[in-house]
């Protein structure tokens, strides 16, 4: 693995106070041990143009995206949704290996770090063989997951999930879930074993936990999981689909949101993903929390979840961060931008969660560096001394950064640029991608190519 030691000289730096020009950045076990601005480039210094804090992404399901382009012709429901996806989901991961896990995985991080996010929460719930026999290994898929992190570099945040039953009824998991079922005394041992595995990764690697939802998990299996890791991220799905806020209402008399802020201490440690199906009470309430919400705007359209009430959430001082969930389209800009572009939509406004000091760009890096880095527990999220170098740099002379000032480099990357115009990311001062591409690029390419060549002839 690369040293997490180095320097780094930028034109111009988004540090905690704003904008600083002429800014070096010392790196020092992976931490930011100095930072000055008005400075001349040291000659060791790796010299770039705009310098960003660098967001987790927060959510992803690494073997989905071997589905992408696979899932959009019109199946045999009049009415294809979430639901019917689903079921094609189910029927693809039966041929999945280990080794095409790992596969997978280390081209979805690879492509992670070539769009500017740092690091990885892997809500990782493929964990038995087909059939739902466990591998003699039990967290024998867990160890894929970190062996992947340990060719890319990427920054994880591996998130074993509890998944109990098929629905709020409690009924058996089918066929297609039945790799991910596990009752709380084996999930402790699985834990147990991710855990081990992350020893081989550097220091900045993150455990967590993830009750995979109010209809996959029990009342008595949420609190039981919660009690294994107290001091650890918990992360949910919660309220992505009518359907299911529909079944949880009916099988707990409460809808989704209701139900866990009464009966769960949701506090700074949880991230609940999606979260497109809220009243406004329950957004406020939510809001006041400290918890993260764990927005995915590109898979969200994609399965037509519905759209998350980012304006009311931002104005009650919520906490929000970025996932790429199915992986179906990895990319930080086109995320920032159809966040934002919903609520346009929504609202029928511009500018939406713009304020009068910041715009809207500025808005979205921030928020997603700060709360990407508390959802993966990670003590970065900002460019200052103390924490981790998670960061970005913008190519300043891309044809739509070119010119640009202060907040107008984000806003032309996020809205009329794209992921090209990233010229380096660090993850815990590891410099894995130099101009756009990942140090191991090629490698990780091929190997994911042979596993889909395959996969789609099945």
């Amino acid at each position: 693995m690369l040293s997490a030691v180095g320097k780094i000289w930028a034109e111009r730096a988004l540090l905690v106070d704003g904008w600083a020009h002429d800014v070096s950045v010392t790196i020092d076990s992976g931490r930011i041990s100095d930072l000055q601005a008005g400075t001349n480039p040291h000659p060791d210094a790796t010299r770039v143009g705009a310098l960003l804090p660098a967001p987790a992404n927060l959510h992803s399901h690494a073997f989905q995206r071997a589905m992408a382009g696979l899932t959009e012709a019109r199946g045999p429901d009049p009415r294809d949704s979430f639901w019917t996806w689903r079921q094609l989901m189910f029927r693809f991961l039966d041929h999945l290996s280990p080794d095409d896990v790992q596969a997978i995985t280390a081209f979805v991080q690879m492509q992670m770090l070539e769009a500017g996010y740092s690091a990885v929460a892997e809500f990782h719930y493929l964990h038995h063989a087909p059939g739902g026999q466990p591998y003699d290994n039990l967290a024998e898929m867990s160890q894929r997951i970190v062996a992947a992190a340990d060719q890319t570099g990427i920054g994880l945040t591996l998130l074993p999930v509890l998944y109990q039953y098929g629905g709020c009824d409690q009924r058996a998991l089918g066929p297609g879930q039945i790799r991910f079922g596990n009752d709380v005394e084996r999930f402790l041992k699985l834990l147990q074993g991710a855990e081990a595995a992350l020893a081989a990764l550097p220091i900045d690697a993150r455990s967590g936990i993830a009750p995979h939802s109010l209809r996959a998990v029990s009342p008595e299996g949420l609190a039981a999981c919660i009690a294994l890791r107290p001091d650890a991220p918990v992360h949910m799905h919660l309220a992505e689909q009518l359907a299911e806020v529909e079944e949880v209402q009916h099988a707990r008399g409460a809808r989704p949101v209701e139900w866990l802020l009464a009966n769960a201490d949701i506090d700074s440690r949880w991230c609940l993903i999606h979260c497109t199906q809220m009243q406004p009470h329950e957004t406020l309430a939510l809001a006041a929390t400290g918890a993260v919400a764990g927005l995915c705007p590109i898979t969200e359209s994609s399965l037509g979840d519905g759209i998350f009430d980012g304006v009311r959430y931002a104005d009650a001082g919520g906490r929000w961060g970025i996932g790429s969930d199915s992986n179906i389209r990895i990319s930080l800009s086109e995320e920032l931008r159809t966040l934002d572009y919903s609520q346009r939509l929504r609202d029928q406004s511009r500018a939406a969660l713009a304020t009068a000091q910041k715009s809207t760009g500025r808005i979205l890096i921030e928020s997603a560096a700060r709360g990407g880095a508390q959802a993966t527990g990670r003590d970065a999220g900002e460019i200052s001394i103390g924490k981790l170098a998670d960061l970005l740099a913008l190519d300043t002379s891309h044809i739509d950064l070119d010119g640009c000032t202060g907040d107008t480099h984000i806003d032309a990357f996020a809205f009329a640029a794209d992921d090209r115009a990233i010229s380096d990311v660090w993850a815990a001062g590891r410099h894995l991608v130099t101009g756009g591409r990942h140090m191991h690029h090629d490698a990780i390419s091929a190997g994911y190519r042979a596993v889909v060549r395959r996969l789609r002839q099945t």
